[in-house]
């Protein structure tokens, strides 16, 4: 675990788990860069908290975790709380399928779908359970899930997928339900198309609408989204106003991506 920078800050800890090149890190970086303290929580310790730190000038953690493993979510938040009080918890984390092309029912291996499993379903379980008392105590807090489109719908051929996304789905609702009354925000985000690599500088708040524009008519050709838009949707969701809060959104590009 590194501190990156000075404290000071009276916000809560964002805690980001499941961070990599894409949207993790665009989520992380979009949080940091409102001023938010930033727990990054990966499987392997990543570069991207020097970065960020670096970039946004703010106090940036690093903290390693398996997500299958209940052992090692319940240690990575002995240290997240240990910083103070988490007041966003985003669970962006899922199993990498080992090629993303279907796979017939019965050449799935039982422990590759216990896998899926525990890190789409079971991982969350584990890190919601973690933050959810001091989100309660203070009255505040946001929780965010990722989905994707096997969150809806059952695929022939994604079995391991599909079941796993639709676990989380229920976690979601179920959470939003019990939760909310309480102040804490829940919300299920499904990225209905393929995350590409950010295509320029991170918009400001302000410059979130024309920054969209812009996307619209020069974003990549390929139909990928771009993680720093899609980040500020997670933003969006944290400041929401509790008397009209998203319990669900989903997000796709206006061009259907290019398979090759």
């Amino acid at each position: 675990m590194r501190n990156m920078a000075s404290s000071g800050s009276s916000r809560g800890i964002a805690a980001i788990v499941g961070v990599g090149p894409k949207l993790g890190r665009s989520i992380a970086r979009k949080f940091a860069h409102e001023g938010y303290p930033v727990a990054i929580l990966a499987r392997r310790l990543s570069r991207f908290a020097d970065e960020i730190a670096r970039e946004e000038k703010s106090q940036v953690f690093a903290i390693r975790i398996d997500c299958s493993d209940s052992r090692s979510v319940r240690e990575a938040f002995e240290g997240v709380l240990s910083l103070g009080f988490v007041e966003v918890l985003i669970y962006n984390a899922y199993q990498p399928l080992l090629d993303w092309h279907p796979c017939n029912f019965t050449d799935i291996r039982v422990d590759d779908f216990e896998k899926s499993l525990a890190v789409s379903s079971v991982g969350p379980f584990h890190c919601a359970q973690q933050v959810l008392a001091g989100m309660v105590e203070k009255g505040r807090g946001t929780i965010l899930f990722t989905g994707c489109a096997a969150s809806l719908n059952g695929m022939a051929g994604y079995a391991e997928l599909c079941c796993a996304k639709f676990a989380l789905r229920a976690l979601s609702q179920c959470l939003a339900r019990e939760f909310q009354p309480l102040g804490v925000h829940v919300a299920h985000v499904i990225i209905d198309g393929v995350v590409g690599s950010p295509r320029g500088p991170m918009p400001s708040t302000s410059q979130h609408r024309s920054f969209v524009g812009e996307q619209q008519h020069s974003g990549g050709g390929d139909g990928s989204m771009d993680p720093d838009v899609l980040a500020q949707t997670y933003w969006h969701l944290h400041i929401q106003n509790q008397s009209a809060w998203t319990q669900e959104i989903d997000l796709r590009p206006s061009i259907p991506p290019r398979f090759f």
